[in-house]
């Protein structure tokens, strides 16, 4: 807890350097504006907004529940050329195919997840499900993801994430295919299903926890507050879970929401996405080393106006993190989960 090291991340295959006596130092750096608490409910300038218009043109229908739309500036089309091939191997491209769906999870705007009801809440979940299963029939990786905050790059406080879809696995979604089969084959069970049983067992860097499912700072957070959201039994993705643990999500989520706002009192950003197996023609292999996942990214570290920055070190050489994650737990873990908005005054 004092002295820096250094600790294995088995599902990148990396390593961070943990340096908790830096957190101590006094800090002249950046700092960052809270966001913003008066966010209007309804804006017909808002393009997410039920009955706006839309940067093509299109008005959104009066949608009182999630909706769910192309993006209009999407980042993969399904009709994209291929590449010509490559005269050398260090100049290689590929061909990248995809669609780019946006939803709204509410028609207010002044909403987040972590203030929304649980059946509200539910109600993402399963929209999310439906999309993994309707874009993986034909696509090998669904990334379902939400970047919450101006902070974190999000240019619209209205509560929505992204879904894109694409003709290739990502990066990320090959690295942690690798190290979780690794895992399967060295070890004879599925590395992250090891691991919630191993923290479980622990409680050290448990956040919140109920029958179905575990929410941890793992060992090897990079982030400050860094989570991770995993089931308790084998499941391989989103669009698998029973109806009580889609209940059971709905609830640990919207715990572990609520304690990020309570941290530093301010609408928590982060980026969040969901990891499962690959879809598309993986539907029909053995994709048993997988488990279903969600990673949860906050920037902030000391308060709502100083974060964490990735640069110098980090970027030159490896991950660096200014307290353990087993401090950054007990903090969270400690909070309480009535929203600050609604405790009484």
């Amino acid at each position: 807890a004092e002295h820096q090291h250094t600790r294995y991340n088995a599902l990148r295959d990396d390593w961070v350097l943990v340096s908790a006596h830096r957190v101590k130092r006094p800090w002249q750096g950046q700092l960052e504006k809270p966001p913003p608490e008066d966010v209007p409910r309804w804006d017909p300038n808002n393009p997410l907004c039920p009955g706006a218009t839309r940067a093509n043109g299109e008005v959104n229908p009066q949608y009182e529940g999630t909706f769910v739309f192309p993006n209009d500036f999407p980042a993969l089309q399904p009709d994209a050329p291929e590449p010509g091939e490559s005269d050398h191997p260090l100049f290689r491209a590929a061909a990248a195919q995809g669609v780019c769906k946006v939803m709204c999870f509410h028609p207010w705007s002044d909403l987040t997840l972590s203030l929304m009801s649980l059946v509200e809440i539910r109600a993402v979940i399963d929209a999310w499900a439906e999309l993994a299963v309707e874009l993986g029939a034909s696509y090998p990786w669904v990334q379902i993801f939400e970047n919450k905050g101006a902070m974190m790059g999000c240019s619209n406080p209205h509560p929505h994430c992204q879904v894109w879809a694409s003709s290739f696995l990502p990066s990320e979604a090959r690295l942690e295919d690798r190290t979780q089969r690794q895992h399967l084959s060295q070890h004879g069970v599925p590395m992250l299903l090891e691991y919630a049983e191993q923290e479980s067992r622990r409680k050290e860097r448990v956040v919140v926890e109920n029958t179905d499912w575990l929410v941890v700072v793992p060992y090897w957070a990079t982030w400050p507050y860094q989570t991770l959201l995993l089931p308790r039994r084998h499941v391989c993705r989103l669009q698998d879970l029973l109806e009580g643990e889609r209940d059971s999500l709905a609830s640990i989520m919207q715990r572990l929401l609520i304690k990020y706002d309570n941290l530093f009192e301010v609408s928590f950003p982060y980026s969040m996405g969901w990891h499962g197996a690959p879809t598309g023609t993986y539907l029909k292999e053995d994709c048993g080393h997988w488990q279903l996942h969600a990673h949860y990214y906050p920037p902030l570290l000391r308060s709502a106006t100083i974060r964490k920055f990735m640069v110098g070190y980090e970027m030159l050489a490896q991950a660096q993190r200014d307290l353990t994650p087993e401090q950054a737990a007990e903090h969270l873990r400690s909070l309480p989960e009535v929203h600050y908005k609604r405790r009484a005054k």
